[in-house]
């Protein structure tokens, strides 16, 4: 039965799809800091009496602060938010390594995918025509397989393709149980990262007996519109491709203006729906962010009505309003459209092939 009801929530997600741009919603890091929460805060009485100190960890307020996580995930499904991300953006093992709490990394992610599931179900129910849906996400994790942490030793490595797996593995695992609806690997900056977590959640899926549609959101660095490890947008795109995004776009760095064209260069080439959710504009001198929410819904209208989007959202900086925002400006837009077409490797300078 279970397996009937995955499937007929795919198929509502992708349907929807079609009809509408899907909203995602924005950050959650950026609605905590809100709260300006206390070292005892993170501590809760669960961990009063841990050996060294947690506060940042925001992932591990699902398990200390659960109402007011559930809180914020109700406050962007009330802005308008079809899709809302799991509290987990740095809950795997090598992550959670930082606090010395590898072994919590499991109770995490379970109990961020059971309280975004309650929120979702409960607005699914009061709009019934509106379901909407969770995305377990999978960070970047803190370390790099492709780039040495040592700028005298360029052959260093401070992770493993095999370790990286295993930590992916065990967050997409948990995830699952807590029922997500999704998988998102976000904010990539390492593409040999990216297909380690994409290589877990394909052998998770086979363990479990559950395939879930999959998110990839890469991030572009700086102006160079590379990644971190060194990929331009199509590149990084064709990397990918092989495990069959259901969607597939970038996130973090750049506001919506500078984003703009690394979103037009996937959005030509990609077989599959295409995401973004940039920043709300780039920090400030005391790192804050000041786009607000009218300035960057008119930046991603822009992008939708030149048919280059299909799920939008926002990133570090962007809060409910902002969503808010961004939802009422693409409603009523269409959707891009997939192409039927295979679409080929475009060569540095020259047009593209013609088929």
């Amino acid at each position: 039965m279970s397996n009937d009801l995955d499937s007929k929530a795919r198929a509502s997600l992708a349907s929807a799809a079609k009809e509408r741009i899907l909203i995602l919603d924005g950050a959650m890091g950026t609605m905590i800091q809100r709260h300006k929460l206390e070292e005892d805060d993170y501590r809760g009485d669960q961990f009063a009496d841990w050996h060294c100190d947690v506060q940042g960890n925001n992932d591990l307020l699902v398990l200390t602060q659960p109402d007011l996580i559930y809180q914020i995930h109700c406050d962007y499904l009330d802005a308008g938010a079809d899709i809302i991300e799991t509290n987990t953006f740095n809950a795997t093992t090598i992550a959670m390594a930082d606090y010395d709490m590898e072994d919590i990394s499991r109770d995490i992610n379970v109990a961020a995918a059971k309280l975004a599931k309650k929120a979702a179900q409960q607005y699914s129910l009061k709009t019934p025509d509106k379901p909407r849906y969770v995305a377990g996400v999978l960070g970047p994790t803190n370390r790099t397989a492709s780039i040495s942490p040592d700028v005298n030793d360029p052959g260093k490595r401070n992770v493993t393709f095999d370790e990286l797996v295993k930590a992916y593995s065990e967050s997409t695992e948990a995830l699952i149980e807590g029922g997500a609806d999704l998988i998102m690997l976000e904010t990539i900056f390492d593409t040999l990262n990216a297909k380690a977590a994409a290589f877990a959640v394909e052998q998770t899926f086979e363990k479990v007996g559950k395939t879930l549609p999959v998110m990839v959101s890469g991030t572009i660095t700086d102006a160079s519109g590379r990644t971190l490890s060194g990929q331009t947008a199509e590149a990084f795109y064709y990397s990918m491709r092989h495990i069959k995004p259901f969607s597939f776009g970038l996130n973090c760095a750049l506001g919506p203006d500078l984003l703009r064209q690394y979103v037009d260069e996937v959005a030509t080439i990609s077989e599959c729906l295409i995401s973004a959710h940039p920043n709300a504009g780039l920090p400030n001198e005391f790192g804050e962010y000041d786009m607000e929410g009218p300035e960057m819904a008119e930046h991603i209208k822009e992008w939708a009505v030149s048919g280059l989007v299909n799920i939008v959202g926002g990133c570090c900086g962007s809060t409910p309003e902002h969503i808010s925002d961004i939802a009422n400006a693409v409603a009523g837009i269409k959707p891009r459209q997939v192409p039927a077409f295979e679409p080929k490797m475009r060569l540095s300078g020259l047009e593209p092939f013609v088929h």
